[in-house]
């Protein structure tokens, strides 16, 4: 028996499992801070996050935050934007580059989160216009028979906007309005928000948590945990 080569064999680690990230897409409807709340969320959970933030969401984060959102410093904006300094498990592609690894059904995506959608990348994802990075990424999750969870932020919805949802509902997103619920016991906007995000989490089965489930009795939302 040769000793040497079976120590050698015994030494050999298995490689690690191929990295599987989450895609967020920020669009330019106001709700930066449900974005914030997701990537944070899916980092704590464990989750790698692919993001994508288009330009008009950076318009909005300017307007909500105060922060420039930018390409050559987009870790240090980051951490300033989302207030998590740990950004390993985080992956940054520009709007603009099309030849990004999410643009193509071989890259190794679970699915895709956009958060906010506003009604424009509503529309793109829906006729399937890939005008942007984002809107391309949600086509090929879709195509890919992926999870694509459309978190829609605007108000009131026309009817143009809701036939694109039905049409995106069709197609086997799940159209997830940002709209909060109370009975979970939140009362301040923080707590709004998280609940808002941890459905967007409930919807591809990451777990968190961000707010209070429903246990079926009534009142419970005002217990201390």
């Amino acid at each position: 028996m040769n000793t040497e080569q079976g120590s050698t064999e015994t030494e050999h680690s298995t490689p690690p499992p191929p990295r599987r990230p989450w895609v967020v897409g920020v669009s330019g409807a106001s709700g930066t801070p449900y974005a914030a709340a997701v990537i944070r969320a899916l980092l704590a959970a464990g989750e790698a996050v692919d993001l994508v933030v288009s330009r008009a969401a950076r318009l909005t984060v300017l307007d909500e935050t105060g922060i420039s959102f930018r390409d050559a410093h987009w870790r240090q904006d980051l951490t300033e934007w989302i207030g998590v300094e740990e950004l390993d498990g985080v992956r940054y592609w520009p709007a603009g580059d099309f030849a990004a690894g999410p643009s193509s059904g071989s890259y190794p995506a679970k699915g895709m989160l956009i958060v906010p959608a506003s009604t424009g990348s509503v529309a793109g994802v829906a006729l399937g216009l890939s005008k942007d990075l984002l809107q391309r990424v949600a086509s090929v999750t879709l195509k890919e028979r992926r999870p694509l969870v459309v978190c829609v932020r605007e108000t009131p919805l026309n009817g143009v906007t809701l036939k694109h949802l039905v049409e995106l509902d069709a197609q086997g997103a799940v159209v997830l309005p940002a709209s909060p619920g109370f009975y979970a016991g939140g009362s301040t906007a923080r707590e709004m928000v998280d609940f808002v995000a941890g459905r967007v989490l409930d919807a591809v089965g990451v777990p968190h948590g961000l707010y209070r489930r429903w246990e079926g009795e009534l009142g419970s939302g005002g217990k201390v945990a």
